[in-house]
């Protein structure tokens, strides 16, 4: 196969004179934010639905498409959001991207059916997966491999982990003083005064190499490849496991991939040169950020679930509930980048899932009457410490050793391995906890007051079997990643450092 090549030959031989520590400062503070309010938008309609469902007179079906049409495009365009910045332009895409989200947001806003808001949310997602490679592909190409990327990457991971807690918690608020609508036109003055400043604040970068052609036939295949498999997992326990509709669909998904594959390794100038996964280590960052996401998505979900419907939070108290969790998540990402430049990167990544698989069968243990102080408070910091220590980590290593002309494929392909795990994620442990909360409740024929024992115990077996995801997790990281490629950069300097 030829492909573009994954050395430092791919970048432009003149290279503009390099940023200074204020302009780094300030142009990762502003890809930060965004990427904040990417995370944010995926959980912030989370404690809106209730309100959203009787306003727009949404049916119980279809409530959930306002959650998923957003996971649907953005796990289904990651990988070809991150190649287009590569081609076409970083801080391009980047401004494309801020915009068309800024715009769902407004429009999202002023829906007046479920369709328009489904919609929407949709063009969100699709907006969502053209910032985020290319956002990450900028930090990482502006910050020089070793502790200074390290530091930077710590922020974005404390800001990225902390996306979802925040979500949550603000999504309470507005909903509760501001209305619902609110949640989607937060995110409009923050898209547009990013897209107004990024010219000012970002250089553009893109590959500079001979062949510019654009692999349509590979992004067709991968792009619908992925939205298919997003979509089959995630209206599964609606459709059914077995259902002809599911099974349809992962054929589909498994087919269309393996066109993919074929057309990308005949490919001169192929979407996914699959070389970059000779890096074995960053293989088994993807790997396990795979199943990192599956743990943790579903985790914030049954948490909400449980504080509302077993404890009886309104949306609000749920909200605020997640305030250390979110906390502990900045604190810990931040240090999370210090221990990655003494220790390397793999042994702090395997403590991280080591933390969140202790604290998902500490969470397997909640009871019917649980108190928020006694039974919650202690496991989800834990967690949240746990999602800390593993994020900063796994970030660097899905970024590591590759080139600058590669970086937004690495990046969209961490994203898209984190994404889609997240929607496996939550298919599989809601089936399970699904499936334990009915036979409990025909058991109990039809008795209400056997219905919270019902859905607690059902989300015990969903957090339990959380953690084994985490452990497999775990198990990934130990396999996959070179242990040499995670010393390589304790207490080493930029210039020392090898390149792929």
């Amino acid at each position: 196969m030829t492909g573009p090549s994954l050395s430092k030959g791919d970048q432009s031989p003149a290279r503009p004179p390099a940023f200074t520590e204020r302009q780094k400062l300030i142009a990762l503070a502003l890809l930060a934010s965004t990427q904040f309010v990417i995370v944010l938008d995926a959980a912030i309609v989370n404690v809106a639905l209730p309100s959203i469902g009787k306003d727009l007179d949404f049916s119980q079906d279809n409530l959930a498409w306002v959650v998923n049409a957003y996971t649907l495009t953005f796990g289904g365009f990651l990988l070809l959001g991150g190649r287009i910045a590569d081609l076409l332009g970083r801080r391009r895409l980047f401004i494309g991207g801020l915009s068309l989200f800024a715009l769902a947001s407004l429009f999202g806003g002023l829906a007046t059916s479920e369709t328009q808001l489904t919609i929407a949310r949709a063009i969100q997602g699709l907006g969502a997966a053209l910032i985020a490679p290319a956002a990450l592909s900028m930090v990482t190409n502006m910050f020089s491999e070793g502790s200074e990327r390290n530091k930077a990457l710590g922020v974005w991971g404390a800001v990225s982990g902390s996306g979802g807690a925040a979500g949550v918690l603000l999504g309470g608020v507005l909903t509760e003083y501001l209305g619902w609508e609110w949640v989607f036109w937060v995110n409009v003055p923050i898209g547009v005064g990013a897209a107004i400043l990024a010219p000012r604040l970002l250089r553009e970068s893109r590959r500079e190499s001979e062949t510019r052609t654009f692999d349509a036939l590979g992004a067709i295949t991968v792009t619908a490849g992925l939205s298919l498999l997003v979509f089959a997992l995630v209206d599964a326990n609606r459709a059914g496991w077995e259902s002809t509709q599911t099974l349809g669909l992962l054929a589909a998904s498994a087919m269309l991939i393996a066109v993919f594959v074929a057309v990308e390794l005949r490919s001169s100038a192929p979407l996914v040169p699959f070389k970059i996964f000779s890096n074995r280590t960053l293989t088994g960052a993807n790997v396990t950020g795979l199943f990192t996401g599956a743990a943790l998505f579903a985790m914030f979900f049954f948490l909400s679930l449980y504080m509302q419907q077993v404890l009886g939070y309104d949306a609000l108290k749920a909200g605020l509930s997640y305030l250390p969790l979110a906390l502990s998540i900045i604190v810990s990402a931040g240090v999370a980048s210090q221990l990655v430049t003494r220790f390397g990167f793999k042994p702090v990544l395997v403590l991280g899932l080591a933390m969140v698989a202790v604290a998902l069968v500490w969470l397997g243990q909640v009871p019917v009457d649980g108190g928020y102080a006694s039974h919650l408070l202690a496991p989800m910091v834990l967690a949240a410490v746990g999602l800390g220590f593993a994020f900063v980590p796994m970030t660097i290593a899905a970024v590591s050793g590759v080139s600058e002309g590669d970086s937004g494929l690495a990046s969209g392909l961490i994203n898209t391995f984190q994404q889609v795990g997240g929607a496996l994620g939550l298919a599989v442990l809601a089936a399970i906890a699904n499936s334990r909360t009915s036979d409990l409740a025909e058991a109990a024929q039809g008795d209400p007051q056997a219905l919270p024992s019902a859905l607690t115990e059902g989300f015990q077996a969903a957090f339990l079997a959380g953690s084994g995801i985490a452990v497999l997790g775990i198990v990934a990281a130990l396999t996959l990643i070179h242990s040499s490629d995670s010393r390589a950069i304790v207490g080493a300097k930029p210039a020392e450092l090898p390149v792929a």
